[in-house]
């Protein structure tokens, strides 16, 4: 017989599953997108003056006015500042990388199926051109009947010399 715990469940029977709490969704396509949009804009010249401008203006503030230093010379704040773009670009980078790879991939399978469709038609012409071919080799030629109608001709004129 089977025992009962405490609780006053079976243990020879699996617990019923606990409700689960809903999970947050997201479209993974638009933080594909952002995430292509963020890595194509930081590989421009446009983010890179920016970003000089800014750092420029950063040292300048906290090197030479004492009143609106926030960040002294070590800069261990743009040195913070920094390592957080690094954190977040580095990944926002590769899954614009995924994404450009999975695009090529498709892009590459249907090149694949579109030449493989351009090969069977080109055998496909050239069985045509073929057959053609072979029907013209047996077709009279305007050549070829103009001189079998002298030839014919000329007999006829023979036979008709001969009965007179």
């Amino acid at each position: 017989m089977a025992r009962r715990s405490r609780s006053g469940s079976r243990l020879d029977q699996p617990r019923q599953p606990r409700p689960t709490l809903p999970r947050p969704s997201y479209d993974e396509e638009w933080f594909g997108r952002l995430a292509e949009t963020v890595a194509r804009f930081m590989g421009t010249g446009k983010f890179l003056v920016g970003q000089s401008v800014l750092i420029v203006v950063w040292i300048t503030i906290n090197v030479s006015a004492a009143v609106l230093r926030f960040d002294p010379y070590p800069f261990i704040l743009l040195n913070l500042a920094f390592s957080t773009q690094a954190a977040y670009a580095a990944p926002l980078i590769l899954l614009a990388q995924n994404r450009q790879t999975d695009r090529d991939r498709v892009q590459y399978e249907q090149d694949r199926a579109r030449d493989e469709q351009s090969v069977a038609n080109t055998e496909y012409l050239l069985r045509e051109v073929a057959s053609l071919r072979m029907a013209v080799n047996d077709l009279t030629t305007r050549d070829f009947l103009r001189s079998e109608l002298q030839a014919l001709i000329k007999e006829l004129e023979q036979a008709r010399s001969e009965e007179r």
